[in-house]
């Protein structure tokens, strides 16, 4: 009985770190599901809020949670300096800030973006943080020394960066996929040497007399994060280039299978897998949500898609698969249930009557879906795919670019401004 007693304690003690622990951009899979029992539903300025810090730059990353620390990067709004800044949880004090990098000339960033969008990932003892190839680095957690950094990686991000890096056994995994070459990337966790570099087999070549990307560059473009998919006990990279999603070997980065696409560009939401599927949105143009099987190999065709729609498909929010149900909230607020195996639209209705615009991506807690918009007003409604009932809906003082993030029962939102600690 003791034995039994010491095992269950440890489990839980395992199984409460993980619910503490928020490491990468969408949470510990990647798909925006948290494990939380009690998340807030209704909270403003002045309810609700255990502390709220100021953040200074401009920066659409999201935060990520290690223990008591919450690591997020920032940058100036010319892209000259680009840092990092930690807060302890419990309190909201800065406990961090240090300017990492000097950029003598950066590259162009649309208005829209921001010089330090992509999303950090964390693990004990490490932090991984990126602006695209300005610069990557690992930081130690404890001392906030720099262990290793990468700034000579090429990439004309074009309207700025956006892809958040992922970590794979060894291996912290990147897409570059700019406005003059494309390729994913995998450096050694531990050194930051290369282990694998795999340039997209598909180009939309857009260049001008000089061998420059021309004005369409943007066909060139995307923003989106990479993702690790399990399929008959294999893992499969999902991947989103400007001009095809791919599914890739993340051990060696050998190509396994890709899905041409070519009357859109920039995709920017991250892919999400389920049902032996991959769910890909294919970003600006005639946006379309396409579903492909990931045990193919080669060039895939139209006759391989699982189903595909072209109704409502966020461009910048990613997806949330909740059990055998697909629910995405596009840029307009329009909400979305989808049968995920056949394709089948539940519903089809848009959030509020002037929802606004909407950049960052769903989570899910306890049968809720929270989803902040560019106002800085979260939406909550109910993963239900009877219909779209919305449970509360709360607004801060500052528009939501970046993500949340979850640490037990605590809601972390970032906004334009000001980092928030949300709980009951």
């Amino acid at each position: 009985m003791q034995r039994l007693a010491l095992i269950l304690s440890l489990l839980t003690v395992a199984n409460l770190q993980a619910d503490a622990n928020w490491n990468q951009f969408r949470g510990p899979a990647g798909n925006g599901h948290v494990n939380a029992k009690n998340l807030p539903t209704k909270w403003s300025e002045t309810s609700n809020i255990k502390w709220k810090t100021a953040i200074h730059g401009r920066a659409w990353s999201s935060p990520v949670v290690w223990g008591n620390q919450i690591w997020m990067t920032t940058a100036t709004a010319d892209g000259k300096q680009l840092g990092v800044v930690v807060v302890d949880k419990n309190s909201g004090k800065i406990i961090h800030d240090k300017k990492l990098f000097d950029v003598a000339e950066p590259q162009f960033a649309h208005k829209f973006n921001s010089y330090a969008s992509p999303t950090p990932t964390i693990e004990a003892g490490r932090v991984y943080v990126t602006w695209g190839s300005p610069a990557t680095a690992c930081l130690d957690t404890k001392t906030f020394k720099i262990l290793w950094q990468r700034r000579d990686l090429v990439c004309d991000h074009f309207r700025g960066a956006g892809s958040s890096p992922i970590l794979f056994r060894n291996l912290l995994i990147n897409n570059y996929d700019g406005a003059d070459t494309q390729y994913v990337h995998a450096f050694n966790k531990k050194t930051g040497k290369t282990v694998w570099n795999t340039r997209r087999s598909v180009d939309f070549k857009d260049l001008d007399k000089d061998g420059k990307p021309a004005a369409g560059g943007d066909w060139r473009k995307a923003y989106s994060t990479p993702h690790i998919a399990w399929f008959d006990k294999q893992p499969i990279l999902l991947s989103s280039g400007a001009k095809a999603h791919y599914g890739y070997n993340p051990v060696n980065g050998k190509e396994l299978w890709r899905m041409d696409h070519h009357a859109q560009h920039s995709a920017s939401t991250r892919p999400v897998f389920g049902h032996g599927n991959a769910y890909f949105a294919t970003g600006f143009g005639k946006g379309e949500l396409i579903v492909v099987p990931v045990n193919k190999q080669g060039a895939l065709s139209e006759n391989d898609k699982v189903w595909h729609s072209k109704r409502s498909v966020p461009k910048k929010p990613s997806m949330v698969m909740v059990k055998n149900h697909l629910y995405m909230v596009d840029d307009g607020g329009i909400a979305s249930c989808y049968e995920a195996k056949t394709g089948e639209l539940v519903w089809q209705e848009r959030l509020a009557r002037r929802s606004g615009n909407f950049s960052a991506s769903p989570i899910l807690a306890k049968g809720k879906i929270y989803i902040s918009n560019e106002d800085g007003t979260t939406f909550i409604f109910e993963a239900n795919p009877k219909e779209l009932k919305v449970v509360a809906t709360n607004k801060l003082e500052d528009g939501c670019m970046a993500s949340p993030a979850i640490s037990g029962n605590a809601l972390f939102i970032r906004t334009k401004t000001q980092l928030y600690r949300i709980e009951n």
